[in-house]
């Protein structure tokens, strides 16, 4: 009896000391089980994919490998620190109003007229308007990006903070969208080093909220299909109060006393007749009830004036820069002379 009781003691020590080891063991099974599933590539990612998952009830795994193939570009943060709008117009404007993008933009418009033009009128926008929008972002499709979309947005989205905000909410749309709203697999698509996409270089917001697929082609194609692109663009300007037939700039000539004036935005905010009361002529016949504003841009020759107009400001929520609102304007009206000459000389 007493050796039973022995080796029944041994029994128990042997069990008591065993069973830490078990536990621990099962805890670092359990550790290494969940440890992938919790790292992150980038900082964020975590709660981006909970956020995304919860939404559309995509696969956190496949949202995961999407992100963990992102790459943080230097080079994208060099970019978006030295934007071209930052310039004068002086500079500015020769970037865009050269020969060779005039003669291009008045080429492609004579090569795709019937398109153009029926787009156009659906849409209520003049059609030289659409090339000089694909004419300023892309040179008509030549250069739509160099950086994978994933890659630029990851990088502005979480990494950027002066603007992580707008750029983490353009990713999240982005993961978010379906594949029939995309020109291709998501973890494929190129594009500016702000994250835009085609010809017209369109944020994941913008295709998902104002993208068309006008071909019928079941897919939203904004890299392939000109009727998608430019469908897209007169859409995107038709929701955001684009006026048909409406003015978008024209030259105002201050006098002596004019009254200085500063502007928030590109908005109208008074009539034309307000505006030459303060001292600022236009220099052909305007409809003095237009609603209207005033730009002042450093030019080649010394102080510009512009009046603008409602169309102006339209272009402005597609690039918040005046800059880039008189260039689309500039090209496009150069584009429509091009084409009237063309005509005339047939």
């Amino acid at each position: 009896m007493p050796s039973q009781r022995k080796r029944n003691s041994r029994m128990i020590v042997t069990s008591t000391r065993r069973r830490p080891v078990r536990l621990l063991t099962l805890l670092g099974l359990l550790l290494g089980v969940l440890a992938p599933a919790q790292a992150a590539t980038h900082p964020g990612q975590a709660a981006l994919v909970r956020e995304v998952a919860r939404d559309t009830g995509k696969s956190p795994v496949v949202l995961n490998a999407l992100l963990d193939g992102a790459k943080k570009q230097q080079g994208i943060l060099d970019a978006i620190s030295r934007p071209a709008e930052a310039m004068p117009w002086k500079d500015y404007r020769p970037i865009f109003l050269t020969e060779k993008r005039i003669d291009d933009g008045i080429a492609f418009y004579l090569a795709h007229r019937a398109m153009l033009e029926q787009i156009g009128r659906q849409y209520g926008v003049a059609p030289e308007y659409l090339v000089a929008i694909v004419g300023v972002e892309t040179f008509y499709g030549r250069n739509t990006g160099k950086y994978k979309v994933l890659d630029a947005l990851v990088t502005l989205g979480l990494y950027y903070p002066p603007r992580a905000a707008f750029f983490r909410s353009e990713l999240k749309t982005l993961l978010e969208l379906p594949d029939n709203r995309l020109a291709g697999p998501l973890d494929t698509l190129t594009g500016s080093y702000a994250g835009a996409q085609g010809w017209g270089q369109f944020m994941p917001s913008s295709i998902r909220d104002f993208a068309v697929d006008a071909d019928g082609a079941g897919r939203v194609d904004l890299q392939d299909s000109l009727p998608d692109i430019f469908a897209s663009v007169a859409n995107y300007f038709v929701q955001h109060g684009w006026v048909s037939g409406g003015p978008v700039a024209a030259r105002a000539q201050p006098d002596a006393a004019a009254k200085p004036i500063t502007v928030k935005d590109a908005q109208p905010q008074w009539p034309l007749e307000q505006l030459e009361a303060w001292g600022y002529a236009p220099l052909h016949e305007l409809d003095p009830a237009q609603p209207t504003s005033l730009q002042t841009l450093d030019g080649p020759n010394g102080t510009e004036y512009w009046f603008t107009f409602q169309n102006f400001y339209v272009i402005t929520r597609y690039n918040r820069s005046p800059l880039y609102a008189l260039a689309v304007d500039q090209l496009a009206k150069a584009i429509a002379a091009g084409v009237q000459q063309a005509d005339a000389a047939r």
